[in-house]
């Protein structure tokens, strides 16, 4: 090109650009202040962190669905990324915190799991299908401004399936091992001690 002359993409790719910068800071942000809000519900990071994990089972489900659906990422997808991370930390801190209420009813893990996971299906259920069936209308567009509403739905719709479902076998599971673990190196703590005392 002659000297003095330079290329800028502006438009719609512009526009990407910016909002990338945006999202890189807003992202971590929002995550980080969901971690700490669960975090002030339990007072315990092991019990938020299986809770989070919710948050990549949904992630893969909304990848899933951009790459069944022949979408590329875009910011309306990564809004909805970020809609999916809160809907899934929610479904799991109902089931953990009906769990931690069985628990202190004096029910066993095996049987607080069991009884929690049965009774908050429904629950769970119900959240991630309405919202899914919400999603429906923007996932079928075909009008003006559908290239921004069809990720977003695609996104949100197959992370909270993926999510649902993963979350009602995983979560139950590391809950139950995670507690269980604890429980035993309270009871070896417990017997250090006595021995201690004995001696």
């Amino acid at each position: 090109m002659p000297n003095g002359y330079l290329v800028e993409f502006g438009g719609q790719f512009q526009h990407l650009q910016e909002a990338r910068t945006r999202l890189a800071i807003v992202v971590p942000a929002t995550l980080a202040l969901i971690f700490v809000l669960v975090f002030m519900s339990f007072r315990s990071v092991r019990q938020t962190l299986i809770i989070y994990t919710g948050v990549p089972l949904a992630a893969t489900g909304g990848v899933l669905a951009l790459w069944i659906c022949g979408m590329p990422f875009s910011i309306s997808a990564a809004v909805g990324f970020i809609a999916l991370s809160g809907v899934a930390v929610l479904d799991g801190l109902v089931m953990l915190s009906y769990f931690n209420e069985l628990r202190e009813e004096g029910k066993s893990i095996r049987d607080a799991v069991i009884e929690g996971s049965l009774t908050r299906l429904r629950p769970v259920l119900m959240t991630a299908l309405v919202a899914s069936f919400g999603f429906v209308p923007m996932a079928l567009a075909t009008g003006a401004g559908a290239e921004v509403q069809k990720p977003l739905a695609i996104v949100v719709i197959g992370g909270l399936l993926s999510s649902m479902f993963l979350k009602l076998i995983l979560l139950p599971v590391l809950y139950s091992w995670l507690e269980k673990e604890q429980g035993v190196n309270h009871v070896a703590v417990s017997q250090r001690e006595d021995e201690l005392v004995e001696v």
